[in-house]
């Protein structure tokens, strides 16, 4: 991923949610990278900047770097394995809120479009559906403005932009987005309007449910 004048926010430097002996949750702010990039202008992340105050700090997913919301990393290699098996077993709990440019064709749906990464033009990824890879978005309508609507998205599967592409595919592209939204609907925010929100797992020790909600600044 080329990432050009990248100038990730600071302030707050760091919001951490939770944390305990096996886990850290926390915000993370648009336009930061969740861990960090090859070269080493690209150092500073979520994961640098939460190395400094948790030492051996673990990932265990990321958000792209434009989206902002909930992020849970553990603190070492056993609630890493647990938490990681969680995600690849889709028992954990996840939905995002989206502001899009236009109006979704039903209140709620369900979008199932094949993905697989645009070479060409990666970072950005494509409908395909003779290579595509299994892809499986909810949707629920939450609210609405004058540019479009207020989304609640539930992504079943985990593909890379999934939830940017499903928005495109259905002409309502995500406000702000520099990949998949049209020049009016990227004017419309000066940022890319998706945040996760809410976050729910078993905790890699107990095993007790923890469910994590975190409100989107927009």
């Amino acid at each position: 991923m080329t990432l050009l004048h990248y100038t990730p926010p600071i302030t707050p430097f760091l919001t951490i949610l939770y944390e305990d002996e096996d886990i850290v949750v926390v915000n993370k702010l648009s336009g930061l990278l969740s861990v960090p990039g090859k070269a080493v202008a690209h150092r500073d992340s979520v994961w640098t900047r939460l190395a400094f105050a948790c030492p051996g700090i673990r990932v265990v997913h990321r958000l792209d770097m434009a989206t902002s919301g909930l992020l849970v990393f553990a603190r070492n290699k056993t609630a890493q394995a647990a938490l990681q098996r969680q995600f690849e077993q889709r028992t954990v709990s996840k939905h995002y809120v989206a502001k899009v440019a236009g109006h979704l064709p039903a209140n709620h749906g369900a979008i199932e479009l094949p993905m697989r990464c645009d070479w060409p033009n990666r970072p950005r990824q494509m409908v395909d559906f003779l290579h595509g890879r299994h892809a499986l978005t909810f949707y629920h309508v939450i609210g609405r403005d004058e540019v479009g609507d207020i989304v609640r998205l539930e992504p079943y599967t985990g593909r890379s932009h999934q939830l940017r592409v499903h928005m495109q595919a259905l002409g309502t592209p995500i406000r702000g987005d520099k990949f998949y939204a049209d020049a009016a609907a990227f004017a419309a925010a000066d940022r890319l309007l998706l945040h996760a929100e809410l976050l729910a797992f078993d905790h890699p020790t107990t095993q007790q449910r923890l469910s994590f909600t975190c409100p989107a600044e927009f």
